[in-house]
């Protein structure tokens, strides 16, 4: 378990350098309005969530593999309203920045979560 997940957050940290380099020169063509200053810290944020999501998941599927499926949808669903308390609440105090930093963090979710489903479904069919 422990080589799998040095190797997901292998993957992972190459994910989002090659996202964080990719959103960075989007920076310079899209308007000021759209970029949040918060995004930096978001790719912190979505990477330290998606590996300790991620580890609870193998963990999972070590001890109680037939209960993945129900497990990794629960953590999914857990994992959408802390993401949308949090959205909430940031545009509540900072009302400026708030299209900016919804547009931000959707983006980043979208990525992080396609990532994170397909790594998922990789080390699911691994192990048939």
């Amino acid at each position: 378990m422990q080589l799998k997940y040095i190797d997901f957050l292998k993957k992972l940290l190459i994910f989002s350098i090659i996202l964080a380099v990719s959103v960075y020169l989007l920076t310079y063509v899209l308007p000021e309005k759209f970029i949040s200053p918060t995004l930096p810290f978001l790719f912190v944020f979505f990477f330290s969530a998606t590996g300790i999501v991620h580890f609870i998941l193998l963990r999972i599927s070590v001890k109680r593999p037939n209960r993945f499926i129900n497990y990794f949808m629960l953590l999914t669903f857990g994992k959408l309203l802390f993401y949308l308390t949090i959205i909430l609440i940031y545009a509540l105090i900072k009302r400026d920045d708030a299209v900016a930093f919804i547009l931000s963090f959707a983006a980043l979710y979208l990525f992080f979560t396609a990532f994170e489903v397909t790594q998922s479904l990789s080390n699911a069919t691994l192990k048939k």
